[in-house]
């Protein structure tokens, strides 16, 4: 199960699954910009985007920046 949305804040470092990598499931690295899921949770993951501008959800916080 994918973390909860309280789980997840800006700053964090976290893996996400973008929309095009959904079938392989590839990984992307990144820090947490701003969470775009409103909701608690979600079965795919919270949506976030990060700081480099790509969005995707969140499959594994990593841990905080620094």
């Amino acid at each position: 199960m994918p973390p909860s949305r309280s789980q997840i804040r800006p700053g964090l470092t976290v893996d996400i699954v973008q929309k095009q990598d959904q079938p392989t499931g590839k990984l992307t690295r990144g820090v947490v910009a701003a969470l775009l899921t409103k909701s608690p949770t979600h079965p795919h993951g919270i949506k976030v985007r990060l700081t480099s501008g790509q969005v995707g959800r969140v499959q594994v916080v990593v841990g905080a920046e620094g």
